[in-house]
């Protein structure tokens, strides 16, 4: 069995600030322990049921998200670096899993939900659709022939998800209340689940079909009030308005995903 983990900061329990996730310090080197823990939680996970699985890990966090002095020995790590997709994903993988996962920008209650930049980013449509990360990348595994079989995160973040995948198995971390509020599990439960569930989700993989968006693509972006779209357009998206771009491909690994 071979496995690919995605992961992010916001969606481990315990994080729920956007300090804990963009500046450096003590507070984001805490987060990143809790989430690199979740995921050492999913790689027992998939373990108990595949002691010989190959794991691959691709740290997804824009700053980077995991405490390499924490990280499973026996899974393997793809750490913050010049990448752009798949991120070395192929059709060799027999699964995604999402770890640490957050909700689409503009989701209610949703705490530190955004897509691709908090800073940045009204929306994402794809093909007419609002997507989120989830969304984009497990539509880029799909075209790949690979399921997303797994997601851990915050409830809004599993809700999205289980639009996308009715049989996804996911694990909430926690409930959200506000952009930064939300009503956390134990760092310690939240690992329980994330291990008893990814060990369910391996043993179940042939049962979740690959997400299948047909070509041609076309992502519409839209950005906040005073930021500007000019890097869409450099690299080969469309102007619509001041605010919103468009990039058309019959390959999704050439969006901005």
């Amino acid at each position: 069995m071979k496995i690919y983990i995605l992961t992010d900061l916001e969606g481990a329990a315990m994080v729920s600030r956007f300090r804990q996730t963009r500046e450096e310090g003590p507070d984001k080197q805490t987060a990143m322990k809790l989430l690199t823990w979740e995921i050492n939680a999913a790689v027992d996970g998939i373990l108990d049921t595949a002691p010989d699985a190959e794991i691959v890990v691709w740290d997804g966090h824009g700053s980077g998200g995991i405490d390499v002095l924490e990280f499973h020995p026996k899974a393997k790590l793809i750490a913050r670096g010049p990448i752009r997709p798949p991120y070395y994903l192929d059709a060799t993988y027999d699964a995604l899993f999402f770890v640490g996962q957050h909700a689409m920008a503009g989701t209610s209650n949703a705490p530190l939900s955004h897509t691709y930049s908090s800073k940045s980013i009204e929306y994402y449509k794809l093909n007419g659709e609002p997507i989120g990360e989830f969304g984009c990348r497990a539509a880029m595994a799909g075209c790949l022939g690979v399921p997303t079989v797994f997601i851990s995160g915050d409830d809004k973040a599993v809700v999205e998800a289980k639009q996308l995948i009715l049989n996804i198995y996911g694990v909430e971390t926690k409930q959200g209340l506000g952009q930064e509020l939300a009503l956390h599990l134990s760092p310690q439960r939240a690992r329980e689940l994330i291990r008893e569930t990814a060990a369910e989700a391996s043993r179940n993989i042939d049962r979740i079909e690959p997400v299948k968006i047909q070509p041609p693509y076309e992502l519409e972006i839209r950005v906040l009030e005073g930021q500007s779209i000019d890097g869409y357009l450099r690299r080969g998206a469309l102007k619509i308005d001041d605010r919103t771009a468009v990039k058309r491909s019959d390959d999704i690994c050439d969006l901005p995903i």
